[in-house]
């Protein structure tokens, strides 16, 4: 039993790490933390991943009961989470993604460069809808206390897991160089585009199976 359980954690890791795939993210995260120092870069990557760990921990212990209270069902999330991955994608096309005017009157410059922290990296890049339904299922499926208390831990060791990942960040400002970062931001602008198209249609799909 204690090994069946040891294999069901790690797959539920391994879950984890292919649904949001942070070594797929890397590149995205540079993209969005290009106009911040260093410092700014950790906290963002810090912030990130407590958010993502207590989006999970919501899904897991609330997720199916909130989603139900207000009626909301995994293919109206997948379109809405969709449609934020698509505007944020069009602005990086644009080059104007983090365009910063430095000057004493912009107070909100600092909240602003933090908020991409939450959203669009912690929500919906990485706990998205596909991360969010598999931990409801999970947790709806393995539910006594001691195994929701481990899947918490598993939460928490890949949120540590994506943390390391991101730390990689600034080797890859060392290696690309400013053009380098403006380059593949427009690339992974058109990419995350069509990212954020393929979650509005999956969402689609299931809402009016008829129409496709």
């Amino acid at each position: 039993m204690e090994h069946f359980e040891l294999s069901l954690y790690l797959k539920f890791f391994i879950g984890l790490v292919a649904i949001i795939n942070p070594l797929g993210l890397l590149p995205v995260f540079v993209s969005l933390t290009s106009h911040q120092t260093p410092q700014e870069r950790l906290k963002t990557n810090t912030t990130a991943n407590l958010a993502v760990m207590i989006i999970l921990w919501v899904s897991m212990f609330f997720g199916q009961v909130i989603l139900d209270v207000f009626g909301i069902s995994i293919a109206s999330f997948r379109i809405a989470g969709g449609s934020l991955i698509t505007l944020i994608a069009w602005s990086m096309l644009q080059g104007k993604l983090g365009e910063v005017r430095h000057n004493k009157e912009e107070k909100g410059e600092s909240v602003a460069k933090e908020s991409i922290a939450v959203v669009p990296l912690a929500l919906p890049l990485m706990a998205g809808p596909g991360a969010i339904s598999s931990t409801i299922v999970y947790a709806s499926q393995f539910n006594s206390p001691s195994q929701l208390l481990a899947l918490s831990l598993v939460v928490v060791a890949f949120s540590l897991f994506s943390w390391l990942v991101f730390r990689a960040a600034p080797l890859l400002f060392r290696l690309m160089g400013k053009t380098g970062i403006n380059v593949v931001t427009r690339i992974m602008g058109l990419i995350m585009m069509s990212l954020g198209i393929e979650i509005m249609v999956a969402g689609i799909k299931h809402m009016f199976p008829g129409l496709m």
